[in-house]
This record gives structure tokens, C-alpha cells and sequence, in this order.
């Protein structure tokens, strides 16, 4: 079971949060010219947007599965789980409440102080999730060996 938990977690990590990184990366740029000079910029950061917004949604499994997979290790207590627990609801904040609306706000209309505001905040979000994953390589104190 341990096995099972811990293979859908990771399938939901890459398949979930690697599409909502790169198009956070990438909306900023498609939303720093407006709509009356590059309609097709603003449609491709509306698809951006789009993508962010529905892995969000799937995205909700990877720490569902991340628990349910650390009870099953006896781990939850571990310093290093507890720290990605935080960094995650950290990085789930910062989509919920920074990315994404600012998202909104750049497509309603181009800003270039918002976009670049965007983009550093999208960074932050994916450092944390750098960290995370770093950590949950490492795992300080693990008896594996790794």
C-alpha cells in the first residue's frame, strides 16, 4: 500500500504542479503588451491562466496523498515532513492568493509593475516547491541512507 500511495503522490507532484509552474512562468511575459497590439498574446495568458486555475484543482491531491503516504512511513512527526508541510500550504497560499488573482488582474489589462510583481511572487512559488521536493529527497535524519 505504502508503495501505491507514495507512486500516485509523486504522479500527482509532476503531473500537477509541473504544469501549474511553467505556465506561472511563463503568463508574465504574454500579459506585459496590451490586448489592442497582441490579441494573440492575450489569448495564449488566458489559456495560462486557464491551465494554472485547473491543475490547482488536481494539485490538491498531491498533499492529500503526501500525508496519507508519510502515516503510512510512521514519519508525520519527522522535522522534515513537518517543514514540507508548511512550505506546501506556503506555495498553496501564495497560488491561491497571489498568483492567481494577480493572473486576474494582468488580464484585465496590461500592467508592466504587475507583470514583473507576478513573475518574482511565481518564482517565490516555485522555490518553495524546489525546497519541498529537495527535501523530500534528502529527508534529514532518514535511516534509508539517502
Amino acid at each position: 500500500m505504502t508503495k501505491l500511495l507514495l507512486s500516485v503522490h509523486v504522479l500527482a507532484a509532476i503531473l500537477a504542479i509541473g504544469p501549474i509552474a511553467v505556465a506561472a512562468s511563463m503568463f508574465p511575459r504574454y500579459t506585459r503588451t496590451p490586448a489592442s497590439e497582441d490579441g494573440e498574446a492575450l489569448q495564449t495568458a488566458k489559456v495560462l491562466h486557464r491551465i494554472c486555475r485547473g491543475y490547482t484543482l488536481v494539485g490538491i491531491a498531491v498533499p492529500v496523498f503526501g500525508v496519507a503516504t508519510g502515516a503510512q512511513l510512521g514519519v508525520l512527526t519527522d522535522a522534515w515532513l513537518l517543514v514540507s508541510i508548511v512550505l506546501t500550504a506556503a506555495a498553496a497560499a501564495l497560488l491561491a492568493l497571489a498568483v492567481l488573482p494577480g493572473q486576474q488582474r494582468l488580464l484585465a489589462g496590461p500592467d508592466k509593475a504587475g507583470a514583473a510583481r507576478l513573475a518574482m511572487v511565481t518564482g517565490v512559488f516555485n522555490l518553495l516547491w524546489a525546497v519541498v521536493v529537495v527535501l523530500m529527497i534528502v529527508r534529514p535524519g532518514s535511516t534509508t541512507g539517502a
